[in-house]
């Protein structure tokens, strides 16, 4: 209650005690003609509004009502406020020019809201408190019409306007990016808004709960970061030149030529245009990175920074440049020849570092005959060998082969490292430091991308040491081998976790970069850099998996060119078992976590699927498509078609849900992406452990039976067997391999070496399928509903004994033997195609890491 007493006294104006003499030296007290107090008027049919008349008396002043309050602005006595519907028209025109308080009907709404006084002694009409707070300079804007429009929306809103940049402005509103306003907004992070912002925040005029300052209403209208820009791209190749196309037009640009008068930006590709183009004066020629890194922080880059200009006098001597303006053939030989020179002084100069801007371009020289600058095995720095008497020129003159072997190992080394060195800087370091208001990745996609290659970092960056020093000193029966293995153990330690999860690292990678625009710019503006060697993070972060495999090459050159002799042989050959131990333990390890990555997929297909079918243990070997048949036994309803699930010790049966019905996800009937990301494609039916699977029967084929089979089954607490019958429902599926994969299954679960003991064979008949109609599924499953009472009869061993029940006890029992089953030898001379297909496909893993 203090507080609206409080607003409500705020609401009278004092009486001024002071007195003085008029010009006729009467004795007045000027306070009989000053306001003494404040009444409140509401004008034309909104003085019919009971309700917002209950929201006035919350300020406890007097209130009138008029068509025009031009009757109340002439006295003395009083302060009014007109409350008007509409700030437009001739009764507000007429109140405005007089200098009187005007309010909209939601700023009186808002203020109550927020238990505040209303204004006093305000001239400005204030229709709502949408941009309360907001201080507003503008620049860009040439015609003055457009800022009279802007200038008193934003005051009916509450904001108020500055002339010159300063710390109490909050927004800038430009209409072209660059200027100073435009940088100086840039720097200190404050927002750079379009005039949309200001019109459109006038359209929310009667919205009582909307803000101006809502971080997803500025996001929407914030000035893209090439607004009234015309900019040309030159160099690039067609697809890649396309797609700047679509990023400049998404971010406000608009494409240009180099012969338009009006365009004012020129990108290049500085690896392929070697010569400023000829464009217009106005016209900024500028590198692809500016480009990028424009779109990654959302505001233009200061060009300057990015002139391609910078690149010619860095890559270019200055008698190249004044060359460069001549026409005649010799001087473009001359022109030829010295930036020959240029690029050949360059190879041997060390890569930049990471705070030193320079063109990727000017790094040319630095390629390998490899075609990349991060694969280059040229003479190693003259810093590498720590003073050892290389001539740059002919670097490898009067050493060994194994030494020269020895210096390619370092120079890779030394490359590997400064790639690494990138990674952790360039992306992992710069991304993980960035404010929060402007990650581009959170925490969980930083670990899953960078999260497991520091270990690798730091055991290269100490092999590297090693290997520098061995360098500094070196002789014949230095022992290079000692090295790798002194690094064995973490070596071990750092890589599986890397390559066991390489693939799902880059498929993180890879989404993040379509998804997120901010990230892809981010990428690109880094690939464009000398550290990078043009190439993407992605290209980048394989270098991992392929380099112990490098390493073994040349360690093995190195062996062929020490003798016998030489301490160093032993050790090498000890170097080389180690790094065998380590990739075959990496394909081990990778085939384990892949096993454990496919139940994980699994289990997230299957909807309600126990939590106990992940298990350390266990791991998935093969899935078969399947209809059930049989209707006595059944695992599901006739009909249904279902997905098997073999593991190493269980089978999941699980329902196939049908596109219809996942299509229903959705309310309205048709499926959103949401529905369709969330819906999983089978529902959990059972899960059988191998054990209750007694036998496999393996259905002969005819033309009217075709890819049948049956399970016969018991559970410990069932006192009979369940005969589940099912067809394959993949016309291209391999029955007989799928079979022989679940008894082989079978046999391992039950210690056992002999798998066929678990198959048997029968004759449709013999199970009493109808063979006399035309070979359909369809047919099958009619006659699967006629003989519903004889199967079950068949397979119920508490009922009378018949032909069948004889032929499936004998089949039960492991060392039983009848016509009817196909012999061993017979069985034995089967191939396991899926078995065959798993070891082609884990030699051709072995292979790909090893190499």
């Amino acid at each position: 209650m203090d507080e609206v007493n409080n607003v409500r006294l705020n609401n009278f104006i004092p009486q001024n005690s002071t007195c003085s003499a008029d010009s006729n030296g009467d004795e007045l007290n000027k306070c009989d003609r000053l306001p003494l107090y404040r009444r409140m008027c509401f004008i034309g049919s909104i003085a019919q509004d009971t309700e917002l008349r209950k929201v006035a008396e919350f300020f406890n002043l007097p209130i009138v009502s008029s068509e025009s309050g031009q009757e109340y602005a002439q006295e003395d006595n009083y302060s009014t406020i007109y409350v008007l519907e509409k700030f437009i028209g001739t009764i507000y025109t007429s109140l405005y020019k007089a200098k009187q308080s005007l309010l909209g009907p939601p700023a009186l709404r808002q203020l109550v809201m927020k238990n505040e006084s209303l204004p006093n002694n305000h001239t400005r009409p204030l229709f709502n408190l949408a941009m309360s707070g907001v201080v507003v300079c503008f620049t860009g804007f040439r015609d003055k019409e457009d800022l009279s429009k802007l200038v008193p929306l934003i005051h009916h809103m509450g904001g108020s306007i500055r002339k010159d940049m300063s710390a109490k402005v909050t927004h800038l509103i430009a209409n072209s990016c660059g200027g100073n306003k435009y940088q100086y907004a840039a720097t200190f992070k404050v927002p750079v808004m379009g005039q949309s912002w200001v019109l459109a925040a006038w359209e929310e005029r009667y919205n009582l709960s909307f803000s101006a300052t809502a971080d997803t209403f500025l996001a929407k209208h914030k000035l893209k970061p090439f607004h009234g820009a015309h900019i040309t791209f030159m160099g690039f190749p067609k697809e890649e030149e396309q797609h700047m196309r679509e990023v400049l037009i998404s971010n406000g640009g608009t494409v240009s030529t180099l012969d338009d008068p009006n365009c004012t930006h020129v990108v290049v590709d500085e690896s392929s245009v070697g010569e400023k183009p000829d464009v217009n004066p106005r016209a900024l020629v500028v590198k692809a990175e500016w480009f990028w890194m424009s779109v990654q922080k959302e505001v233009t880059q200061v060009e300057r920074e990015y002139l391609f200009d910078d690149y010619i006098d860095q890559v270019l001597s200055p008698n190249a440049r004044r060359d460069s303006h001549q026409a005649t053939p010799s001087s473009a030989s001359r022109r030829k020849r010295k930036r020959i020179e240029t690029i050949q002084s360059l190879v041997h100069q060390q890569s930049p570092t990471l705070h030193k801007r320079r063109s990727s371009v000017s790094d040319a020289g630095l390629l390998s005959v490899s075609g990349s600058f991060l694969d280059c095995t040229a003479s190693p720095d003259k810093a590498l060998l720590d003073g050892a008497e290389v001539v740059p020129d002919t670097p490898r003159k009067g050493l060994t082969p194994r030494h020269h072997v020895f210096l390619e190992l370092l120079q890779t080394e030394s490359n590997y490292v400064n790639i690494l060195d990138t990674i952790m800087t360039m992306f992992k370091k710069h991304l993980e430091e960035m404010p929060e208001e402007e990650a581009l990745l959170n925490n969980t996609e930083l670990n899953l991308i960078f999260g497991k290659l520091p270990p690798i970092h730091d055991v290269h960056v100490k092999m590297l040491g090693e290997l520098k020093k061995t360098a500094s000193s070196w002789t014949e029966d230095k022992t290079i081998g000692s090295i790798i293995v002194k690094y064995t153990t973490e070596l071990l330690k750092a890589y599986p976790p890397f390559i066991n999860y390489f693939e799902e690292m880059k498929e993180v990678l890879i989404q993040c970069d379509q998804n997120k625009p901010r990230f892809h710019a981010f990428l690109k503006a880094c690939q464009t850099r000398p550290e990078c060697g043009r190439q993407s993070l992605t290209e980048l972060m394989i270098r991992p998996v392929q380099r112990l495999g490098s390493i073994s090459l040349l360690l093995n050159d190195i062996l062929k060119n020490t003798p016998k002799t030489n301490p160093d042989n032993a050790a090498l050959e000890q170097a080389q078992e180690v790094l065998k131990e380590i990739m075959t333990h990496i394909n081990e390890d990778k085939r384990k976590t892949e096993g454990q990555v496919t139940l994980f997929n699994i289990f997230n297909e299957i909807d309600n699927c126990p939590p106990d079918m992940v298990s350390s243990h266990r791991s998935f070997i093969a899935k078969c498509e399947v209809i059930q048949l049989s209707s006595t036994d059944v695992i599901s309803s006739k009909g249904n078609n279902l997905a098997l699930f073999l593991f190493s010790d269980q089978l999941e049966v699980c329902k196939k849900k049908s596109k219809a019905f996942n299509s229903l996800k959705s309310p309205s009937g048709v499926s959103t992406s949401q529905n369709k990301a969330i819906a999983k494609p089978y529902k959990h039916v059972r899960l059988m452990a191998l054990n209750t699977i007694k036998r496999v029967i393996d259905i002969k084929e005819t033309d009217d039976c075709q890819k049948v089979f049956s399970l016969v089954c018991r559970h410990n607490d069932e006192l009979k067997e369940r005969l589940y019958t099912f067809a394959l429902a993949d016309e291209d599926a391999d029955k007989t391999a799928f079979l022989k994969t679940l008894t082989k299954q079978m046999a391992n679960n039950s210690c056992t070496a002999d798998a066929d003991k678990f198959m048997a064979y029968l004759e449709p008949q013999q199970l009493e399928l109808d063979t006399g109609d035309n070979g359909t599924l369809s047919k099958a499953f009619k006659f699967a509903s006629r003989t519903k009472m004889k199967v079950g009869r068949a397979f119920s061993f508490n009922k009378t004994p018949s032909k069948l029940k004889r032929a499936v006890s004998s089949m039960m029992s492991p060392f039983g033997s009848s016509t009817n089953l196909t012999p061993a030898t017979q069985l034995a001379q089967m191939k396991l195609a899926s078995y065959s297909n798993i070891n082609v496909s884990m030699f051709r893993l072995w292979r790909t890491f090893k190499l």
